[in-house]
Protein backbone atom coordinates (compact mmCIF):
# COMPACT_ATOMS: atom_id res chain seq x y z
CA UNK A 1 0.00 0.00 0.00
CA UNK A 2 1.36 3.46 -1.09
CA UNK A 3 0.12 6.62 0.76
CA UNK A 4 0.26 9.95 -1.22
CA UNK A 5 -0.11 13.06 0.54
CA UNK A 6 -1.45 16.14 -1.39
CA UNK A 7 -1.30 19.93 -1.10
CA UNK A 8 -1.64 23.49 -3.10
CA UNK A 9 -0.32 26.57 -3.26
CA UNK A 10 -1.56 29.84 -4.79
CA UNK A 11 -4.48 27.75 -6.02
CA UNK A 12 -7.03 30.68 -5.84
CA UNK A 13 -8.25 32.26 -9.40
CA UNK A 14 -7.30 35.82 -7.74
CA UNK A 15 -4.81 36.05 -5.48
CA UNK A 16 -2.48 37.96 -7.75
CA UNK A 17 0.00 35.52 -7.70
CA UNK A 18 1.38 33.97 -11.25
CA UNK A 19 1.89 30.29 -10.90
CA UNK A 20 -0.08 27.81 -9.64
CA UNK A 21 1.35 24.36 -7.98
CA UNK A 22 0.25 21.29 -6.66
CA UNK A 23 1.90 18.87 -4.69
CA UNK A 24 2.20 15.38 -3.55
CA UNK A 25 4.92 13.12 -1.92
CA UNK A 26 4.19 9.58 -2.16
CA UNK A 27 4.97 6.71 0.74
CA UNK A 28 4.72 3.23 1.58
CA UNK A 29 2.62 2.51 4.05
CA UNK A 30 4.85 0.50 6.08
CA UNK A 31 7.08 3.27 6.80
CA UNK A 32 4.57 6.22 7.51
CA UNK A 33 5.69 5.70 11.94
CA UNK A 34 9.06 5.84 11.12
CA UNK A 35 8.93 8.93 9.18
CA UNK A 36 6.69 10.65 11.17
CA UNK A 37 8.67 9.77 14.20
CA UNK A 38 12.14 10.81 12.26
CA UNK A 39 10.92 14.17 11.45
CA UNK A 40 9.80 14.50 14.85
CA UNK A 41 13.16 13.55 16.07
CA UNK A 42 14.25 16.37 14.22
CA UNK A 43 12.35 19.14 15.16
CA UNK A 44 12.95 17.92 18.89
CA UNK A 45 16.70 18.40 18.03
CA UNK A 46 16.50 21.89 17.15
CA UNK A 47 14.40 22.84 19.95
CA UNK A 48 11.02 22.64 18.69
CA UNK A 49 8.16 20.64 19.83
CA UNK A 50 7.49 17.42 17.91
CA UNK A 51 4.16 18.86 17.06
CA UNK A 52 5.46 21.89 15.22
CA UNK A 53 3.91 22.52 12.03
CA UNK A 54 6.90 22.15 8.78
CA UNK A 55 6.36 24.79 6.30
CA UNK A 56 6.95 27.06 3.63
CA UNK A 57 5.83 30.26 5.11
CA UNK A 58 7.71 29.08 8.51
CA UNK A 59 11.14 29.10 7.03
CA UNK A 60 13.20 32.17 8.80
CA UNK A 61 17.06 32.57 9.23
CA UNK A 62 16.40 31.59 12.77
CA UNK A 63 14.86 28.04 11.54
CA UNK A 64 17.32 27.71 8.40
CA UNK A 65 19.49 24.93 9.73
CA UNK A 66 16.12 22.94 10.72
CA UNK A 67 14.82 23.48 7.64
CA UNK A 68 18.02 22.38 5.87
CA UNK A 69 18.18 19.34 7.57
CA UNK A 70 14.26 18.32 6.96
CA UNK A 71 15.09 19.25 3.34
CA UNK A 72 18.34 16.50 3.23
CA UNK A 73 16.24 13.85 5.20
CA UNK A 74 14.32 13.94 2.07
CA UNK A 75 16.81 13.80 -0.21
CA UNK A 76 18.36 10.66 1.62
CA UNK A 77 15.07 8.90 2.48
CA UNK A 78 14.51 6.45 -0.59
CA UNK A 79 10.83 5.49 0.48
CA UNK A 80 9.97 9.40 -0.40
CA UNK A 81 9.19 10.69 -3.66
CA UNK A 82 7.72 14.11 -4.88
CA UNK A 83 6.11 15.67 -7.56
CA UNK A 84 4.22 18.85 -8.62
CA UNK A 85 2.52 20.43 -11.50
CA UNK A 86 2.99 24.16 -11.57
CA UNK A 87 1.05 25.98 -14.22
CA UNK A 88 3.10 28.92 -15.29
CA UNK A 89 0.56 31.59 -16.35
CA UNK A 90 -2.11 31.49 -14.33
CA UNK A 91 -3.93 34.80 -15.41
CA UNK A 92 -4.23 33.43 -18.74
CA UNK A 93 -6.84 30.92 -17.85
CA UNK A 94 -9.75 31.28 -19.66
CA UNK A 95 -12.39 28.59 -17.95
CA UNK A 96 -15.30 29.49 -20.61
CA UNK A 97 -13.54 28.96 -24.23
CA UNK A 98 -11.92 25.67 -22.81
CA UNK A 99 -14.78 24.09 -21.57
CA UNK A 100 -13.38 23.69 -17.77
CA UNK A 101 -16.07 24.74 -15.97
CA UNK A 102 -15.58 26.86 -12.80
CA UNK A 103 -12.43 27.55 -11.61
CA UNK A 104 -12.83 25.05 -8.58
CA UNK A 105 -13.93 22.18 -10.74
CA UNK A 106 -10.62 23.12 -13.26
CA UNK A 107 -8.69 23.10 -9.74
CA UNK A 108 -10.07 18.94 -9.33
CA UNK A 109 -8.94 18.57 -12.79
CA UNK A 110 -5.25 19.29 -12.43
CA UNK A 111 -5.29 17.12 -9.42
CA UNK A 112 -5.74 14.44 -11.80
CA UNK A 113 -2.77 15.23 -13.57
CA UNK A 114 -0.91 15.29 -10.18
CA UNK A 115 -1.68 12.22 -8.99
CA UNK A 116 -2.15 9.89 -12.45
CA UNK A 117 2.02 9.73 -13.10
CA UNK A 118 1.98 8.62 -9.34
CA UNK A 119 0.19 5.92 -9.39
CA UNK A 120 0.85 2.08 -10.96
CA UNK A 121 -2.05 0.33 -11.72
CA UNK A 122 -0.68 -2.84 -10.39
CA UNK A 123 -0.33 -1.51 -6.96
CA UNK A 124 -2.88 -0.24 -4.24
CA UNK A 125 -2.79 3.41 -2.66
CA UNK A 126 -4.53 5.52 -0.29
CA UNK A 127 -4.49 9.82 -1.30
CA UNK A 128 -4.66 11.91 1.59
CA UNK A 129 -5.26 15.78 0.59
CA UNK A 130 -5.22 18.90 2.19
CA UNK A 131 -8.49 20.20 3.20
CA UNK A 132 -9.25 22.98 1.28
CA UNK A 133 -12.63 23.78 2.42
CA UNK A 134 -15.92 22.36 3.71
CA UNK A 135 -17.61 21.97 0.35
CA UNK A 136 -14.37 19.76 -1.45
CA UNK A 137 -15.92 16.39 -0.41
CA UNK A 138 -18.12 16.16 -3.41
CA UNK A 139 -15.69 17.48 -5.63
CA UNK A 140 -13.09 14.48 -3.62
CA UNK A 141 -15.58 12.06 -4.61
CA UNK A 142 -15.78 12.68 -8.10
CA UNK A 143 -11.74 13.02 -8.18
CA UNK A 144 -11.94 9.22 -7.04
CA UNK A 145 -14.33 8.09 -9.80
CA UNK A 146 -12.27 9.67 -12.77
CA UNK A 147 -8.91 8.49 -11.33
CA UNK A 148 -10.35 4.87 -11.02
CA UNK A 149 -12.27 5.17 -14.26
CA UNK A 150 -9.48 6.00 -16.17
CA UNK A 151 -7.94 2.90 -15.63
CA UNK A 152 -10.85 0.74 -14.94
CA UNK A 153 -10.93 0.82 -11.73
CA UNK A 154 -14.46 0.41 -11.50
CA UNK A 155 -14.00 -1.59 -7.87
CA UNK A 156 -11.53 0.72 -6.64
CA UNK A 157 -9.09 -1.90 -6.01
CA UNK A 158 -6.20 0.20 -6.69
CA UNK A 159 -7.49 3.09 -5.27
CA UNK A 160 -8.70 2.59 -2.09
CA UNK A 161 -9.63 5.80 -0.64
CA UNK A 162 -9.23 9.35 -1.22
CA UNK A 163 -9.73 11.78 1.70
CA UNK A 164 -9.23 14.95 3.23
CA UNK A 165 -6.94 15.69 6.25
CA UNK A 166 -5.47 18.68 8.03
CA UNK A 167 -1.59 19.61 8.17
CA UNK A 168 -1.35 18.99 11.39
CA UNK A 169 -2.18 15.37 11.30
CA UNK A 170 0.77 14.39 8.93
CA UNK A 171 4.03 14.99 8.40
CA UNK A 172 4.38 13.95 5.89
CA UNK A 173 1.71 16.32 4.46
CA UNK A 174 3.68 18.76 6.09
CA UNK A 175 6.91 17.92 4.25
CA UNK A 176 4.49 18.26 0.77
CA UNK A 177 3.93 22.05 1.43
CA UNK A 178 7.39 22.76 2.02
CA UNK A 179 8.97 21.56 -0.49
CA UNK A 180 6.15 22.21 -3.31
CA UNK A 181 6.13 25.78 -1.11
CA UNK A 182 9.89 26.00 -2.64
CA UNK A 183 8.87 25.22 -6.65
CA UNK A 184 6.43 27.59 -6.06
CA UNK A 185 8.86 30.64 -4.57
CA UNK A 186 10.89 29.67 -7.31
CA UNK A 187 8.14 30.15 -10.35
CA UNK A 188 6.51 33.14 -8.37
CA UNK A 189 9.51 34.99 -9.42
CA UNK A 190 10.33 35.58 -5.57
CA UNK A 191 14.26 33.22 -5.85
CA UNK A 192 17.03 35.98 -5.60
CA UNK A 193 14.88 38.88 -6.08
CA UNK A 194 14.82 42.19 -4.09
CA UNK A 195 13.51 41.97 -0.63
CA UNK A 196 13.55 38.59 -0.86
CA UNK A 197 14.05 35.89 1.99
CA UNK A 198 17.58 34.93 2.72
CA UNK A 199 16.52 31.73 4.11
CA UNK A 200 13.96 30.91 1.86
CA UNK A 201 16.52 31.36 -1.19
CA UNK A 202 19.24 28.97 0.45
CA UNK A 203 16.50 26.44 0.20
CA UNK A 204 15.87 27.21 -3.12
CA UNK A 205 19.47 26.85 -4.34
CA UNK A 206 19.59 23.23 -2.09
CA UNK A 207 17.50 21.77 -4.39
CA UNK A 208 18.45 23.44 -7.63
CA UNK A 209 22.30 22.09 -6.55
CA UNK A 210 21.13 18.80 -5.42
CA UNK A 211 18.39 18.02 -8.65
CA UNK A 212 20.14 20.47 -11.43
CA UNK A 213 17.61 21.97 -13.69
CA UNK A 214 14.81 20.12 -12.54
CA UNK A 215 12.70 22.84 -10.16
CA UNK A 216 12.97 25.48 -13.72
CA UNK A 217 12.55 23.31 -16.64
CA UNK A 218 10.94 20.41 -15.15
CA UNK A 219 11.43 16.78 -15.77
CA UNK A 220 10.82 13.85 -17.51
CA UNK A 221 7.06 12.03 -16.23
CA UNK A 222 9.20 9.01 -15.39
CA UNK A 223 11.47 10.68 -13.00
CA UNK A 224 10.70 8.91 -9.84
CA UNK A 225 12.59 10.88 -6.73
CA UNK A 226 11.97 14.48 -7.43
CA UNK A 227 9.34 15.26 -10.60
CA UNK A 228 8.23 18.27 -12.13
CA UNK A 229 5.35 18.94 -14.83
CA UNK A 230 5.35 22.62 -16.07
CA UNK A 231 2.18 23.15 -17.70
Amino acid sequence: MINIYCDESCHLEHDNAHAMIMGAISCPAEHREKVYNDIRSIKQKHGLSSWTEIKWTGVSPSKIDFYLEILDYFYSTDVLSFRAVVLKDKENLNHARYNQGSHDLWYYKTYFYLLDAMIDYSGEYRIFIDLKDTCGGPRVKKLHEVLCNNQYDFRHEVIKEIVQIKSHESEVLQLTDFIMGAVGYYHNGHYNAPGSSSAKNEIVRSLTEKYGNAVRFGTPRGEKKFNVFLW
